[in-house]
């Protein structure tokens, strides 16, 4: 495909460059033995100067066109609609920015209250991010769990673009369990590309967005809505910054983004033997490290067989014996 459209475009400008010199291409049936095209090829090569406006016709001819007033023609429709839609944005900002003062005055009063957020969700959580994306100035932390809110913060990674492109600094911590699956290891190595740096951990509890370390998001809701939390309160946000920072030191550097869990499976296997050594299911093991049960019991039994253990009490003693367990 690559190569038709490749010869393509030599047709046309072998076809432009001839009407050029000739003042105009009168039958294509002579100029196609002239050129060495086939006549399907020529028609096709014409057709599309034709569409670009580098070609117009003039009665049984076609005669060549400046390509700056070709340019004009087919970007002017293009102008006007951005044109148009600027105007429509200015529209609607000065409609909603009228009551911007009123908000802030009414939020004001609650900012020695026990409130520390104030929940959003839906097309008001959409454009939230939207703006944060786009006023955010210092720095982005984001912490990525694998609850269901996982699709929807895909959008809030997308976004993350326009911040790497403003060279604004972004730090992910999300699951192990993100190695292993495709769509969002294919977010995370997007932003990898644009310069962000991603770490793993065993477990995070809650997906949340700190913003230039000043204000938050903490997700939240059920299947059937996402939500979050918008915080401002400096000691809410404190001890996000916190729990953000000290997962940063134990998280594991995504090096790579190879499927699998090759980079992370002692930390993998330190926490699997402790949770083991403590009597947790497999089913409430899988949920708390965020894997499906049969990847869960797929480690479980390497765990087992590399302690030599017979049953999981053994495997826990065994791994406490071997510093695996903390006390």
């Amino acid at each position: 495909m690559q190569t038709d459209v490749h010869d393509q475009e030599t047709d046309c400008a072998t076809v432009y460059r001839f009407a050029l010199r000739t003042g105009s291409i009168p039958c294509l049936e002579t100029l196609a033995t002239t050129l060495a095209i086939t006549l399907p090829d020529l028609r096709a090569a014409v057709e599309l100067l034709v569409e670009r406006r580098l070609l117009r016709r003039d009665g049984v001819s076609f005669i060549p066109v400046d390509p700056e007033i070709a340019a004009a023609i087919l970007v002017s429709p293009m102008e006007r609609e951005i044109q148009q839609n600027r105007e429509h944005i200015a529209r609607i900002r000065a409609r909603t920015d009228v009551f911007r003062q009123d908000y802030v005055d009414s939020v004001q009063p609650l900012a020695g209250d026990d409130m520390a957020a104030q929940r959003m969700g839906g097309s008001e959580l959409c454009g939230y991010l939207l703006a944060a994306a786009q006023n955010c100035r210092s720095e982005v932390l984001v912490l990525l769990s694998g609850g269901h809110e996982r699709e929807a913060f895909g959008d809030f990674l997308q976004l993350c673009r326009y911040l790497a492109e403003r060279a604004v600094p972004i730090r992910v911590v999300c699951q192990h369990r993100g190695r292993a699956d495709l769509a969002v290891r294919t977010r995370l190595k997007a932003l990898t590309d644009l310069g962000a740096e991603i770490r793993t951990v065993t477990y995070v509890p809650r997906s949340a967005v700190v913003l230039d370390r000043r204000s938050a998001l903490l997700f939240g809701g059920d299947a059937t809505e996402i939500t979050a939390n918008r915080i401002g309160r400096v000691d809410v946000v404190g001890f996000l910054l916190d729990m953000f920072d000290h997962m940063w030191d134990l998280a594991t550097p995504m090096a790579s983004h190879r499927s699998g869990y090759d980079e992370v499976s002692d930390d993998l296997q330190r926490t699997l033997s402790s949770m083991m050594a403590k009597g947790f299911t497999d089913e409430v093991l899988a949920r708390k490290l965020g894997l499906s049960v049969r990847t869960c019991r797929r480690h479980i039994a390497t765990l087992m067989r590399d302690l030599g253990a017979v049953s999981r009490f053994q495997a826990g003693v065994l791994a406490s014996r071997r510093e695996m367990v903390d006390d």
